[in-house]
C-alpha cells in the first residue's frame, strides 16, 4: 500500500462515523422541534425529550435519526 491510499483509507474511516453518527447527533441537538432539555413538570422521568432523542440516535445511529425525522415532521390534517 502506498502512503496516498493509506491516507485515503484513514480519511474515509473518520468520514463514515462523522456522517452516520456525528451529523444526526448534531441535527437532533440543534433542531428547534426537538423538544426541551428538561423534563416536563410532573414527569417521573428525569430526562427531557431532546436528551431522550439524543440517546436514541446515539444507540441506534441512522435508524434513530430517521425515527426522529419521521416523528417530528408535521402531519397533514384529515379532511
Amino acid at each position: 500500500m502506498t502512503t496516498d491510499s493509506t491516507d485515503a483509507a484513514l480519511w474515509l474511516a473518520w468520514l463514515i462515523p462523522l456522517l452516520f453518527y456525528g451529523a444526526p447527533l448534531l441535527h437532533v441537538a440543534l433542531a428547534p422541534p426537538g423538544g426541551g432539555w428538561r423534563a416536563p413538570p410532573g414527569s417521573r422521568c428525569p430526562f427531557g425529550p431532546r436528551l431522550g432523542w439524543l440517546v436514541m440516535v446515539l444507540l441506534l445511529g441512522p435508524v434513530g435519526w430517521l425515527l426522529f425525522v419521521l416523528r417530528r415532521r408535521p402531519t397533514a390534517k384529515p379532511r
